[in-house]
């Protein structure tokens, strides 16, 4: 379910095909994109009453039925009872037959427009509860109903309850994915104009900037076509910036509201014009510090449920907006090198619990590294190293990400490869030569070359190993790349080193 998106590598490096890892990358992308999007993104919401602590069983399908037409010719007759026969029907608006019983009938929608737009503040919220129950219906058709409906919920917006706000933005999100044709009548109607002026005007309010949060992704998550109107107009709004400012390590201010604004980050910067545009913003920056703060939480041992929704999204904009940023400006984007430190606290928090969070951890901290020496250096001074070369015997994907990142390091430096050498990283390199997964093979290969090239007595260590043995079964076994990677190591670099390893062993620190 998670989202993988533009793994950036060292460019130029000997026998590897940038292109070819971007395809293959790119095509693992959309299946988990896909999967995402057919489990989660389409996810309407239910706004309980105060007084409910969970959704009551659904009737009897007959009997609900009758309800709700009886209800329904009961509302057509004003007086004091009104308020209690629409409490009444917003409950029997929970049985989805019910809902398309109560549409059949002649202008139902326009009798809850008419009450919704009238001057009774309770016949108003409880209009907006049945709307909000009918928004929560498996059906399609229902939500195109309720189009009547929607330049008042809009209009609602600017003032009113909080409760009264929240059962309209709720609603308004509820609608989205149900249809592009209600995304284009949402945006004719000035839905995100709408959505930028309430959470300006609420921006202290918690429940409302969460609901303008859930309602602005359930319409971000467009198909390609709708997306390509909606996320400019987006970026030309003052959204990105209110959305930033939610996200703040004040635990006061609330998870909720910083995971569902959190996501709408994410799904800008999956663009490459909202990419741009939101470092423009500082948005590496705000989501790099807020991944801090929440790594050192997780450190501590505190694994709060819910955080791990929030971390989710962060990851995947840092890793986009990474893959973008000019090298040039890559430590000031980010800010804090404790961002590596951050990455591999939710690599060891949820290596286990949640294997695919820890691999986009391990994501990040790859594109992170790909072209810095300054976070690789930090890495090391800061004894990350060590916990990184025990996860590439951890399979799931993540020690192919861990290899790439151990590659990144020493493609900075030789002093570099002589620190992972120190740091028993050749051992390691044994182990994962032996695996049967080719492409460990072949970065371990990639690695090794690094780490022999950078100082003699390097490769007499993996001679010490038993390495010759393992590239000669690898020559001799294999075929392609691997091969002719094993031959190039043996024939260059470790021949000679075999018959005279008197060099004294390099010290493991």
């Amino acid at each position: 379910m998670w989202r993988l998106n533009r793994v950036r590598h060292k460019a130029g490096r000997q026998g590897d095909s940038l292109e070819e890892l971007r395809l293959k990358r790119r095509e693992h992308e959309k299946a988990l994109r896909q999967a995402r999007r057919d489990r989660q993104l389409v996810s309407k919401r239910l706004l309980l009453n105060e007084d409910e602590e969970q959704p009551e069983a659904t009737m009897d399908t007959a009997s609900g039925e009758q309800d709700v037409v009886s209800l329904f010719h009961k509302l057509q007759r004003s007086g004091p009872e009104r308020e209690a026969h629409l409490r009444d029907l917003s409950k029997a608006l929970r049985d989805p037959s019910a809902q398309l019983t109560f549409l059949k009938l002649e202008n139902s929608m326009h009798l809850l427009v008419g009450l919704l737009t009238g001057s009774n503040a309770q016949c108003r919220l409880h209009a907006v509860r049945c709307l909000h129950e009918l928004s929560h219906s498996p059906h399609a058709s229902v939500a195109t109903a309720c189009l009547p409906a929607t330049p008042y919920l809009l209009t609602y917006l600017s003032g009113q309850s909080t409760k009264f706000t929240e059962l309209c933005l709720y609603t308004l999100g509820n609608l989205c994915p149900d249809s592009d044709i209600i995304k284009e009548k949402l945006l004719a109607q000035g839905i995100i104009p709408a959505l930028a002026n309430c959470i300006e005007n609420q921006r202290h309010n918690l429940a409302v900037v969460e609901g303008v949060g859930f309602t602005l992704s359930q319409l971000l998550q467009a198909k390609d076509a709708a997306a390509e109107k909606i996320i400019p107009m987006v970026l030309a709004s003052s959204l990105p910036s209110h959305l930033l400012s939610v996200l703040t390590p004040d635990p006061r201010f609330g998870l909720a509201p910083a995971i569902e604004c959190a996501w709408c980050l994410h799904y800008l910067a999956c663009s490459t014009e909202g990419n741009r545009e939101l470092l423009a913003h500082g948005a590496l920056s705000q989501c790099s510090s807020l991944l801090v703060s929440v790594g050192g939480a997780v450190t501590e041992g505190n694994k709060e449920e819910g955080i791990e929704l929030l971390v989710c999204p962060l990851l995947r904009c840092v890793g986009n907006l990474l893959s973008l940023c000019p090298v040039d400006t890559l430590s000031t984007q980010v800010g804090d090198v404790q961002l590596v430190a951050a990455l591999c606290a939710f690599l060891q928090a949820y290596l286990h619990t949640r294997p695919a969070l820890a691999r986009e951890s391990a994501w990040v901290l790859n594109n992170l590294t790909a072209h810095s020496t300054a976070f690789c250096s930090a890495l090391l001074t800061l004894s990350l190293v060590p916990g990184l070369i025990q996860l590439l015997s951890f399979s799931k994907g993540i020690n192919t990400m861990i290899l790439r990142v151990l590659a990144n390091i020493a493609h900075k430096k030789k002093e570099f490869c002589v620190q992972l050498a120190r740091l028993g990283l050749l051992s390691t390199l044994c182990a994962t030569l032996k695996m049967a997964d080719q492409e460990m093979v072949t970065l371990s290969l990639e690695v090794l070359f690094m780490l022999v090239v950078s100082r003699p007595q390097v490769a007499d260590e993996f001679v010490r190993h038993g390495g010759v043995s393992l590239l000669e079964a690898i020559q001799y076994n294999s075929e392609g790349e691997m091969r002719q990677r094993a031959a190039y190591l043996l024939e260059h670099h470790l021949l000679a080193c075999s018959s005279d390893c008197t060099v004294d062993n390099i010290p493991k620190s």
